[in-house]
């Protein structure tokens, strides 16, 4: 059996930090963040304060934690959307090559392409407010075409391939040839891909939060400790060091990630690695 790719095991381990910490904070915080307290302001770090406290008296540790979740499960559902949503339209664009249905599935891909998340936030949160649900509407709608293309391009040369011949002349019908046949076969550029979506859905959401239009007080945001810290960057630097390294290193590590499992997944590149 080879080995797994060092990268894997890295972009892993730190993933799988930053998700513990996402769910310790569900039960467990060293304080709680909505409570504001001017005489603790701006202290250093001690043993009651691990990385001090910012303007309003809230711990660092906490709100980092909690905005780790927040960042985390923004991003994660924005992705199941885009990836529940995407894939059976690329597959059925696949299937149906060359109809009206591929056509407008395509064309209608395009058409959200034209709006980035930010503008397609702006437009609901004009509508409906701003709010952490429809950050994760306006990812999860971007990232529909993505999954839809990637879908339908790993799909197209496997519905040339025998076995879906001998298939339809069995009687099988496209979408159930799409669900059993074809969708298993592109199983490993889906997850590359998720790894992929899921890092771009945090920067998104940390985008989105800087400007005001993802989660709201008193739920803690990486992007939004962002926004009030930079006016103190120069006085005090780690309110914005802190939640810009945690935002770094979150991207980095699912890249990473998203890297050893392109390579553990390629068979071309398993037999690269074998040979040598």
């Amino acid at each position: 059996m080879s080995r797994l790719p060092v990268s894997l095991w890295i972009g892993a381990t730190i993933t799988l930090i930053f998700a513990a910490l996402a769910l310790i904070s569900l039960v467990w915080t060293p304080h709680d963040i909505t409570s504001l307290s001017i005489a603790d302001r701006l202290q250093p770090r001690s043993a009651e304060f691990w990385l001090g406290t910012d303007q309003f008296g809230r711990d660092m540790v906490s709100m980092l934690m909690e905005g780790s979740r927040t960042s985390i499960a923004v991003a994660l559902v924005a992705v199941g959307i885009g990836m529940g949503l995407g894939v059976p339209l690329g597959l059925a664009a696949a299937a149906t090559r060359g109809s009206l249905l591929n056509e407008i599935i395509m064309r209608g891909n395009d058409l959200i392409f034209a709006f980035p998340s930010l503008v397609i936030a702006i437009l609901i949160t004009a509508v409906y407010g701003p709010s952490a649900t429809n950050a994760i509407l306006a990812i999860g709608i971007f990232n529909i075409p993505v999954f839809a293309r990637v879908a339908r391009g790993g799909a197209l040369p496997i519905w040339t391939l025998d076995y879906i011949l001998a298939a339809r002349t069995a009687g099988k019908g496209r979408a159930r040839i799409s669900a059993e046949h074809v969708l298993p076969n592109i199983a490993n550029l889906l997850i590359v891909q998720s790894t992929i979506q899921f890092s771009l859905g945090i920067l998104a959401e940390a985008a989105l939060s800087y400007v005001g239009l993802g989660a709201q007080p008193p739920t803690s945001s990486l992007g939004r400790m962002l926004s009030e810290a930079q006016t103190m960057i120069y006085s005090h630097p780690s309110l914005a060091v802190l939640p810009g390294l945690a935002i770094v290193v979150m991207v980095l590590g699912l890249n990473l990630m998203g890297d050893g499992l392109r390579d553990a997944l390629d068979p071309r590149l398993r037999r690269g690695r074998a040979d040598a």
